[in-house]
């Protein structure tokens, strides 16, 4: 899929070499015209005649000019008939092949007998035209459920390799003594400041560890949903070899977006930390505020403006810069309704991981003790068992958040070239949808 795919746009051929202007079948074309003999006597100049002077005296009311009826049809219901006739017509253009003959090329009548344009083809997941927001996640699930065995091994997988790794991170790396310290009431500023401090390294350590994970997956589920769409089968080494030369640079294009962010968000605070350090407290912490709060509506907007470039580096093998302007481009003018039906999809996900993890949740906390006691003794430290339990629970709903957030976003991707670039149309030609097979152009 290139950024110029350069597709036609639909449109209607003239049939059998007429001209669509053509009022009936025109005589040969190499015919000569008689010529007439110069010494000729020309026809005396007659005299204009009355254009009515033919038709009969006797005409039908102009109440009765509707639709003929052929064997078996029912006459048109009153005040639903083609309109009058043109003064002194006696009846019009009732004959065969003209405009009363009560259908157009055997596709129903004029007056309101047309059923609309026939259904889009639908040969995956999703109909190939512009998509609402029931139909992009319902695609999303329909894609976990008919390709369960790839989905679910792909998010297994992942979901199963970052979460040991987190374990041991927080079992053996990472101090977690900083939890008793802010719990403590009679701690001191330092201790606070420090267990803060610590606190902050642990949840950004976890955080890039998750972001790995969900990178992988997104890579991986975004060449799924795309065969989704055509209704192509694929599997798992599909499609990781489909995959894995863009995973590199899928990991360069989120440092970049992590790198901007912590950008925004560190302009947004500078000037309330200066004057905070200038002696101003009260200011400064109301400006670092209001900086922050600022510095996040701004990351949101670039967030949602660059959110397609994960599928647009995936699916049309373009490089990090060139990726984040086509997920511009596609979002110019749709910020609102792709930022809302990405929220809708982060909180359903969301919800229902949170469902799945929670009783783990309490279980761990009972195997551990209960929620007070579930650090061990040894010093502050998360106990393994809760780590464990925790860690099964969070396994499991990451298998259903994956799925769901990259289907989605894939199939916005979809959505928004369909819109824009018409790429139901090369969809249909690569699925193999009948009138749309290679060489055949839509509408002729």
């Amino acid at each position: 899929m290139n950024d110029t795919p350069g597709w036609a746009s639909p449109g209607s051929a003239p049939s059998d070499g007429q001209e669509p202007a053509s009022p009936g079948p025109a005589g040969p074309a190499d015919r000569p015209a008689p010529e007439q003999p110069a010494d000729r006597p020309q026809p005396p100049e007659q005299a204009p005649q009355d254009p009515g002077a033919k038709w009969s005296k006797e005409q039908p009311p102009p109440s009765g000019w509707s639709a003929p009826t052929g064997p078996g049809q029912a006459p048109p219901p009153p005040g639903q008939g083609w309109g009058t006739p043109p003064p002194g017509a006696p009846g019009g253009h009732g004959g065969p092949g003209g405009y009363g003959g009560g259908h157009y090329g055997g596709h129903g009548s004029w007056g309101g007998g047309w059923g609309g344009p026939p259904p889009a083809a639908k040969p995956g997941v999703i109909p190939l035209r512009p998509l609402g927001v029931g139909e992009i996640l319902d695609g999303a699930v329909s894609t976990m459920r008919t390709y369960w065995r790839t989905v679910l091994g792909i998010s297994l997988t992942v979901a199963v390799l970052t979460e040991i790794v987190v374990v041991l991170l927080q079992g053996l790396v990472l101090d977690n003594t900083g939890t008793e310290v802010l719990n403590d009431p009679s701690a001191t500023l330092s201790e606070l400041t420090g267990a803060l401090g610590d606190a902050l390294l642990n949840s950004g350590v976890v955080f890039l560890v998750t972001l790995v994970g969900t990178v992988a997956a997104t890579a991986l589920l975004t060449t799924v949903t795309s065969r989704a769409v055509l209704g192509k089968p694929v599997t798992t080494g599909e499609a990781w070899r489909d995959a894995r030369p863009q995973v590199v640079k899928l990991f360069g294009l989120i440092c970049l977006l992590l790198l901007i962010t912590a950008g925004i968000v560190t302009v947004g605070a500078l000037p309330g930390l200066l004057v905070t350090v200038a002696g101003a407290p009260e200011a400064g912490v109301a400006l670092t505020a209001l900086g922050i709060i600022g510095a996040v509506v701004v990351t949101l907007w670039l967030m949602i403006r660059f959110s397609l470039s994960s599928p647009a580096l995936m699916l049309e093998k373009q490089g990090i810069v060139k990726a984040m302007s086509r997920s511009a481009k596609l979002v110019r003018g749709s910020w609102w309704r792709i930022f809302g039906i990405q929220l809708l999809a982060t909180i359903i996900a969301n919800v229902v991981a949170s469902i799945i993890v929670l009783p783990f949740v309490f279980l761990a906390a009972t195997f551990s003790g209960g929620f007070t006691g579930f650090l061990d003794s040894t010093g502050g430290d998360i106990g393994w068992t809760f780590l464990v339990i925790s860690g099964i629970g969070s396994v499991i709903g990451a298998m259903v958040t994956f799925p769901i957030t990259a289907g989605v976003t894939a199939l916005l991707y979809v959505d928004q070239r369909i819109r824009r670039e018409a790429l139901d149309l090369e969809l249909a030609r690569a699925a193999g949808t009948p009138g749309h097979a290679p060489g055949t152009t839509p509408g002729s």
